[in-house]
């Protein structure tokens, strides 16, 4: 199911028709107080969030949204700088497109989304002693575990199934938002940083290694 978070009326219709009709079942969110609490009552694939809202706007409500579900969020607005765009990757959206937009490339966003949220079908990864939680979004080592965000989680499952090679800044970038020269890698180094700093609190203090010159390894 998608969740449409849109306050325009005809917005939110003509995205639920469009949805409707390419066979995804659909739920519009209209009362926008504590919106992600009001995701526990469906079970939600994915969510497709405008910017300008009442009460919070949508980096907030993302924010809320990244704590409590791993769910895919597509940011679907009227802004349209590549502040606002970097922000909403910085908040956890898996991606962003401007109004109006093109019905066809919002609909490969979604199917590439949809995609990403159930990478393959086995619950666990296991290296070296700890674990990948591919249902639960964790890194789990001796009873104890650490909770992902969801581009966190997307980085260390290309990790383990690409071991024992190094994997280049470009193709992470190209893999995590499929275009190597969309985003200023400083938001990766952010997200390997913030892996490392959460794999230590399980005392798994060489994760991620940095190849000078090359690249990353697990």
């Amino acid at each position: 199911m998608i969740a449409i978070i849109e306050d325009d009326k005809i917005i939110r219709e003509e995205l639920s028709i469009l949805l409707k009709n390419n066979n995804y079942e659909t739920i519009i969110i209209t009362d926008f107080e504590n919106i992600e609490k009001k995701l526990n009552n469906y079970s939600i694939d994915l969510i497709l969030l405008d910017i300008n809202l009442p009460y919070e706007n949508g980096f907030e409500i993302c924010k809320k949204i990244k704590k409590e579900y791993n769910i895919p969020v597509i940011f679907v607005t009227s802004k349209n700088t590549d502040e606002d765009e970097l922000l909403s990757i910085r908040v956890g959206g898996i991606d962003f497109i401007t109004k109006p937009y093109n019905k066809n490339i919002l609909l490969e966003k979604i199917k590439r989304a949809l995609n990403y949220n159930n990478p393959i079908k086995y619950k666990e990864i296991t290296k070296e002693g700890y674990t990948l939680d591919l249902h639960l979004s964790l890194l789990k080592k001796d009873n104890k575990s650490v909770e992902l965000t969801r581009n966190e989680f997307l980085i260390l499952y290309y990790f383990f199934t690409n071991e024992n090679r190094i994997i280049t800044k470009e193709e992470l970038l190209e893999y995590l938002w499929n275009d190597k020269y969309y985003l200023d890698e400083n938001i990766l180094t952010v997200n390997i940083n913030r892996l490392r700093k959460k794999a230590s609190e399980l005392s798994v203090n060489s994760l991620i290694k940095t190849i000078r010159g090359k690249g990353y390894k697990l």
